[in-house]
């Protein structure tokens, strides 16, 4: 985590006697998390809240040529002491040279088109125990160059240390028995965590198309788990990260009120080689009923060529969904959406709403449900844990 200082040492000698802006702003958020069944597990808790703080300081100088962009994010959680935590989800110094930018220190990044899942994004670690849906992203140390030209972009990655995944812990929900230990984690590398990664994309829009052609090798994002027991001789499963070629292409095609979206991968280690896809469409009805109401309609398919093998839970399953705009000055939104497994008829419905209740406050609600999970499920361990997730924001 050394690279922190890295921009903080270009901002203090560059010269800043032509400091455009600064600003402060962000949120701070209760949430409430509330199931509808007991908990599997005695350890478990029934309900929860918790408190986060999520500042971003950003300042730029030289025509905004130059930047530094810091955000931290905490949280501290009542129920389970490995949902507290702190990240930089950004620390990072960028400058623009004509046709080449920099960035430097710690950052975010995303890859991807899909609604269901996001099968390129490989730059950022998953936070985990913020979410199951993956959205949520530590900040991943880096160096980035971007040459950027008419026929396209070329992003180059030097990524020089490794984040692990965060899991819930033996008190908190959404965690598979035995639970899993995070603490103890084991690599394919000797390097471990500070084996050096790299990843270079392509990425240009031709008329209405989107196009982005990726390759990633390092440690793999995505833990696979083996059997083992923790300091006090508890079985736990134990993480363990295996060294991954990933090459992938993420496409998006805009067609009047379509959207048609594919991501596909193909990924190999040492521990086996597969090839994984997504694609679908968004289809919005604008102005219903010459309302200020826009509703999207969703569908995908997602496969992966490991079948049951696969430790996806998405390796041949449909995505329905509808996301329904308002349009209106509080920005209020409504995601509604279905995963079905093809194969068990084992289904996961999401709900996701957002509105703004004035300027400082917004409301966000989630909602996740678990049916028809068997025993050789994925989600048979949060079989119980169908869940509504209240969160009211502040922003300054």
């Amino acid at each position: 985590m050394k690279l922190v200082y890295l921009p903080l040492a270009i901002f203090l000698f560059s010269n800043t006697n032509n400091v455009a802006a600064y600003e402060w702003t962000g949120f701070a958020a209760i949430e409430s998390l509330l199931y509808n069944h007991e908990a599997i597990q005695p350890q478990q808790k029934d309900n929860n809240i918790s408190f986060s703080f999520n500042p971003e300081y950003h300042t730029s100088w030289n025509d905004n040529k130059q930047s530094l962009t810091i955000e931290p994010f905490m949280r501290w959680d009542y129920a389970d002491e490995e949902r507290s935590h702190f990240d930089f989800r950004e620390f990072v110094f960028y400058s623009n040279m004509g046709d080449w930018e920099v960035k430097a220190g710690i950052g975010k990044v995303f890859w991807g088109v899909t609604e269901s899942q996001h099968l390129v994004d490989i730059i950022n670690q998953t936070d985990a125990i913020e979410s199951i849906d993956g959205e949520d992203k530590l900040g991943q140390p880096l160096v980035n160059a971007t040459f950027i030209k008419d026929w396209g972009n070329i992003d180059i990655f030097v990524l020089p240390y490794f984040r692990t995944r965060t899991f819930a812990g033996i008190e908190g929900r959404l965690r598979t028995q035995p639970y899993i230990d995070s603490n103890n984690e084991l690599y394919e590398s000797d390097k471990k965590e500070k084996h050096i990664d790299y990843a270079i994309r392509y990425s240009h829009t031709i008329d209405d198309w989107d196009l982005g052609l990726s390759h990633f090798y390092g440690t793999s994002r995505s833990p696979e788990f083996i059997p083992g027991l923790d300091g006090n001789g508890q079985p736990v499963l134990t993480p363990i990260y295996y060294l991954l070629h990933q090459t992938g292409i993420d496409l998006q095609l805009v067609y009047d009120d379509w959207l048609w979206k594919l991501e596909a991968v193909h990924k190999r280690s040492n521990s086996q080689k597969y090839n994984a896809y997504t694609f679908g469409f968004e289809y919005t009805l604008v102005g219903i009923q010459e309302s200020n109401l826009d509703l999207g309609l969703i569908s995908e398919y997602l496969y992966d060529t490991r079948g049951q093998q696969a430790t996806s839970p998405f390796q041949r399953d449909v995505m329905l969904g509808a996301r329904l705009n308002f349009n209106d000055t509080q920005s209020s939104e409504i995601l509604l959406g279905m995963i079905v497994d093809l194969d068990s008829n084992e289904r996961l419905y999401s709900l996701e709403a957002a509105t703004r209740l004035n300027d400082n406050l917004k409301l966000e609600i989630e909602a996740r449900v678990f049916s028809n999970t068997g025993t050789s499920s994925v989600f048979y361990n949060l079989r119980n844990d169908d869940h509504i997730k209240v969160e009211l924001q502040y922003y300054f």
